[in-house]
């Protein structure tokens, strides 16, 4: 695969920036008290289907030719990515298939149900997502639009970051969750080229630290059984994204699910927006101090509002 640069960012957001929200960068005074630094949050729980994932879901549908869109598209998701994708089908009027784990909750099946695409539950293995979607892809045609192994999504997803510097082009730091690398890396990609002095960081679950331990080794190492109450953040890295973390990635701060459900509660208490747990590992890592922001100004990346508040989490 070629090298991601910033050009195919710019290039996705022009082809995606007519179909999405900008999302606000909001700011909080209390907040800032709390923390010590100046954080400004890029609400990507405002995004279309409430989440960044529209983002390289679109860019990827819309980079299709003709002949590949006719057949339409695939992919394996346990959720927000798979929601996406069905949105981003159905504006170019394809249909979606998407495979999720027989585990997932009512809430975000029936949201890609909604959206128009065709659910196809497997066993809740990472493997018995990719074979269910590579025979998907034989039997239909359909592409295949991987959830973030893939520099059309990676593209999509950076255009987070693009809107976030241009809106606030002095920042110190930028901080958003890490699962498969797609927003992360596309966020580094960014952040490299035009903010050179910025340091980029990922939050991510203490149950799923396989980006964590990647990070620190070198190597893509799997967690055996991830768990989380941030169920979007349970994949591991991708060989794709890994390198560009490795390259531009300043650190990897770990978090419990008690600190992320704190997380979530603070911003819905002070902010009053709802946010994920996979959202909330941005702001857990600077609430626990796992990144330090005393006197920073800091970009933290909100990447989705998705909340079944059904089952609401409780962090124990």
């Amino acid at each position: 695969m070629s090298e991601i640069l910033l050009k195919d960012i710019r290039g996705a957001h022009a082809r995606i920036r007519d179909r999405i929200h900008r999302t606000p960068v909001l700011t909080s005074s209390r907040l800032d008290e709390i923390s010590g630094g100046r954080l400004f949050f890029k609400c990507e729980n405002f995004q279309k289907t409430g989440s960044f994932k529209a983002r390289g879901a679109m860019n990827a549908v819309l980079s299709l030719s003709g002949d590949e869109a006719s057949r339409g598209v695939a992919t394996h998701s346990s959720g927000n990515h798979g929601a996406a994708l069905a949105w981003a089908a159905g504006q170019r009027g394809i249909p979606a298939f998407v495979v999720m784990p027989s585990t997932v909750s009512r809430f975000k099946l029936a949201s890609v149900e909604r959206l128009g695409g065709t659910v196809v539950l497997c066993e809740p293995t990472h493997r018995a997502r990719e074979a269910a979607a590579e025979r998907i892809v034989r039997e239909t045609g359909a592409a295949l639009i991987h959830p973030f192994n893939d520099p059309r999504v990676i593209a999509g997803q950076g255009t987070v970051a693009l809107e976030l510097v241009a809106d606030v082009p002095d920042l110190d730091i930028i901080i958003c969750p890490v699962g498969g690398g797609g927003l992360l890396s596309g966020t580094a990609i960014v952040a490299s080229e035009l903010l050179p002095g910025t340091r980029v960081f990922a939050g991510e679950p203490e149950g799923a630290a396989d980006a964590s331990l990647s990070f620190s080794s070198g190597v893509r190492q799997p967690v055996e059984h991830p768990s989380s109450i941030a169920d979007g953040l349970l994949a591991l890295i991708g060989d794709l994204t890994f390198p560009i973390v490795r390259r531009h990635v300043a650190g990897i701060a770990t978090v419990s699910d008690a600190a992320i459900a704190s997380a979530m509660r603070l911003i819905w208490e002070i902010m009053k927006i709802a946010i994920e747990p996979s959202s909330a590992v941005a702001y857990a890592a600077i609430a626990e101090k796992k990144v330090a922001v005393t006197g920073m100004r800091v970009g933290v990346i909100l990447s989705g509002g998705n909340v079944d508040f059904g089952a609401p989490a409780s962090g124990k």
